[in-house]
């Protein structure tokens, strides 16, 4: 009776992490939606992060039983300007007409259910991924995987050709200190600009303090993951694909490898800036005129 009662236990998880593997959300949001009182378990609500539960336990959330996924997806999208992400119940605004949701364009295509990893505003486009597995998510979301987020965005005007230069070296909006890993400038028009935090519209809120409008802002690389096809080719504006093993495997080692060697304590950024000069791109700043300086 002892050995089964220890069985019993040992074959419970915490709530949280049930959630996580039933797709339902990140491990994180989980938490938030366990504390905000959506889920019962066995027809009890429960708002407690330390509670276990076992494999035999009916676990609901706003209502609806949630079963662990055995199939686990890695999907990226290329999603087209206009479509939000987020759940369908952070979608219901009274005061908003409904949006298109980034999901609503896999789910004809996948019956385990998919939730984003990190965020592109709607007005911007690019790659972002899609999975149910938890711990995938906890990984590559986690602030210390530090994974690079590559953009390209253009500007209604020409910028100032010290702007690219200006954002490694950090600039204070509104209080907030923004400060990318690598900016260069493509054309008077355009900037490739790879973050590894990525704060809140961060990009526009540092364009912005400019006086200039961000015309297309578009993500086009997450880590070592591109829009390429392995078959050649690139993802359109709302098409999407199944990462490979190879590439979940790559980028959740990419993440570990950060972990360990934090970028933000190293003086990686100095040497990126020195290297870019000696192959002449930050010199660039320089010799054209993208824009009145200060």
């Amino acid at each position: 009776m002892q050995d089964n009662q220890t069985n019993q236990d040992s074959s419970k998880i915490r709530l949280q992490v049930a959630l996580a593997h039933s797709g339902v959300a990140s491990r994180r949001a989980c938490e938030k939606i366990i504390t905000d009182g959506r889920v019962t378990v066995n027809g009890e609500k429960v708002v407690e992060l330390g509670t276990k539960v076992s494999p035999d336990d009916i676990i609901c959330v706003d209502g609806r039983q949630v079963f662990v996924e055995a199939t686990k997806r890695y999907v990226l999208l290329n999603k087209p300007i206009g479509y939000v992400c987020s759940l369908s119940e952070e979608n219901e605004r009274p005061d908003e007409p409904a949006r298109s949701l980034a999901v609503d364009l896999l789910k004809p295509h996948f019956s385990e259910r998919l939730y984003n990893v990190g965020r592109l505003d709607m007005y911007s486009s690019g790659l972002i991924l899609f999975t149910n597995d938890g711990d995938f998510a906890a990984v590559v979301s986690h602030p210390s995987a530090e994974l690079e987020k590559e953009y390209i965005v253009e500007t209604s005007l020409p910028y100032p050709r010290f702007l690219p230069e200006k954002f490694m070296r950090g600039v204070r909006v509104d209080g907030v200190f923004y400060k990318c890993k690598f900016a260069e400038g493509l054309s008077s028009h355009k900037m490739r600009i790879v973050l590894i935090e990525g704060k809140n519209r961060e990009i526009r809120r540092v364009i912005e303090s400019f006086d200039l409008r961000v015309k297309s802002l578009a993500r086009v690389r997450i880590g070592s993951i591109t829009a390429d096809l392995p078959g050649g080719g690139t993802l359109k504006p709302g098409e999407f694909r199944e990462l490979t093993g190879g590439e979940v495997k790559s980028l959740l080692e990419l993440c570990r490898k950060n972990k360990e060697t934090p970028y933000r304590h190293t003086h990686e950024r100095t040497r990126t800036i020195e290297a870019v000069q000696k192959q002449g791109g930050a010199s660039l700043y320089k010799r054209r005129n993208y824009g009145s300086g200060n």
